[in-house]
């Protein structure tokens, strides 16, 4: 086995033996990201001579006993919209295509404290606004997207490139690509991960966290990631434990809510015999599921665009007079559409956001965790528009994919998504939503499933 088919704790543990250096590890990854590159393209830039010297920075403080955790020397990308001293920050946008980050955004910090090697920034739909990352390609089929806004993180992860990624969630943008990419992806409870130095989508909406190929790498990331930081106000100070800690415990006893509405609604037949079957799996692991219908289920895409659309544009703004014409099409069309958004919609959709959330927390005092696709349907094909449906409707793709993602924006709730199986050679992700600031019980039930099923080790032909 190659040294980048590991999962990133056994190569951490091979790294702390001394077993592996990082050096090694980083340029069979770097070798393996430039295949990547040539064909997908994940990758806004890669950065072998920085990373190279990381890591043999990272291999000297190993040999003299300063062991700083599973993430040191661990090669790892960053999402191209998280600043990076020196670097440019470019968004996959035209209009950023001169910027240079005078600083670390707060997720750089923090991976480079735990002794990460950053070995590139990765492609991302452009400021994050969508989900196809048409820059990139999908891992398991050349012919199909990769998801987005975080594809480029999804696709290095799943391609074997790196061991982890930064992806950040503003309607399922960790997510998405997750399912598509058949990668795990983690969305932390809103206000979990500092998004200091990460260009706004929408404020409110916003968040970033890991895209690994093992549940048990997603906690070891969160681990680095999680923490109250001061410098943004959408920063919460809660407690944060070992995310490891109890991931062993399997589910027996919990409380697993199913959907009988929503979630189940407009979906292709694969994808839902497939999640099912997950389910299933999980109770004959000693869950208890337990059906519950999703209170205000009508309003939740109409509030996910009620205030991502004017929040995009009221940060978008400035960039939006002075250089319209550098936007792609479909961007510079939502966020012209934001501009005429009128306060009182906004005002509503904040309320009901609100109700959603009250009416989520009384759903959860019976549940500990809800489960559910991630997405309607496996990764479309590079342009494709549309969904059309077994009962003859059609949806667009970008609005299909948002529809089952975006519930865990509007109430903040942690989610993960990971591999429940395959539809016509393409991964199907499920996800597993929890209470605020649980994202242990999220991550146990996960890892419960990943042990007890093969989706994980299952490569892309790359």
């Amino acid at each position: 086995m190659a040294a980048n088919q590991l999962s990133l704790e056994a190569a951490a543990s091979r790294i702390k033996a001394k077993r592996l250096s990082s050096v090694e590890l980083t340029k069979v990854c770097l070798e393996q990201s430039e295949k990547l590159q040539a064909s997908l393209t994940p990758f806004v830039r890669l950065d072998r001579d920085k990373a190279l010297r990381a890591a043999r920075r990272a291999d000297r403080d190993i040999a003299g006993g300063k062991y700083r955790g599973p993430l040191h020397g661990i090669p790892v990308a960053v999402k191209d919209i998280c600043d990076m001293k020196g670097l440019p920050t470019t968004a996959s946008s035209k209009v950023l295509r001169q910027s240079v980050a005078t600083a670390d955004s707060a997720v750089v910090e923090r991976l480079q404290q735990a002794g990460a090697v950053i070995i590139g920034k990765t492609h991302t739909h452009e400021y994050a606004y969508g989900v196809i990352t048409p820059t990139t390609r999908n891992p398991w089929n050349a012919k199909h997207i990769p998801g987005g806004s975080s594809g480029g993180s999804g696709a290095a992860v799943a391609g074997l490139g790196c061991f982890g990624a930064i992806g950040t969630d503003t309607g399922g943008s960790i997510r998405i690509p997750a399912a598509v990419c058949g990668a795990v992806g983690l969305k932390p409870t809103f206000g979990r991960v500092s998004r200091v130095g990460i260009a706004s989508l929408s404020w409110s909406l916003d968040h970033a966290g890991p895209l690994t190929r093992r549940v048990r790498d997603a906690a070891i990331m969160l681990n680095a990631l999680a923490g109250f930081d001061g410098r943004d106000p959408g920063s919460i100070d809660v407690p944060v434990s070992d995310f490891l800690k109890g991931i062993n415990r399997g589910v027996k006893g919990l409380r697993l809510g199913v959907p009988t509405n929503y979630f189940f609604d407009g979906i292709d037949g694969a994808v839902e015999a497939a999640v099912r079957a997950g389910m299933q799996q999980l109770k004959k692991l000693g869950a208890k599921l337990v059906p519950v219908a999703l209170p205000l289920a009508e309003t939740y895409v109409g509030v996910e665009f009620g205030l991502c659309l004017p929040e995009a544009s009221a940060y978008h703004q400035p960039f939006l007079r002075k250089h319209a014409e550098l936007y792609n099409d479909d961007v510079r069309a939502f966020l012209e559409a934001g501009e005429l958004a009128l306060a009182n919609d906004y005002i509503k959709a904040l309320r009901l956001r609100q109700l959603i959330k009250e009416a989520w927390a009384v759903m959860f005092r019976k549940i500990d965790a809800l489960l559910a696709p991630t997405v309607p349907a496996t990764a479309a094909a590079a342009g494709q528009e549309v969904f059309r449906w077994p009962n003859g409707a059609e949806e667009p793709v970008s609005s299909a994919y948002v529809r089952t993602s975006c519930p865990a924006n509007i109430t903040g709730l942690p989610a993960l998504s990971l591999p429940c199986g395959f539809a016509n050679g393409l991964p199907i992700g499920m996800q597993i939503l929890g209470r605020p600031f649980d994202e242990a019980t999220v991550l146990r039930i996960g890892q419960a499933y990943e042990a007890a099923t093969e989706w994980h080790k299952e490569a892309p032909p790359i």
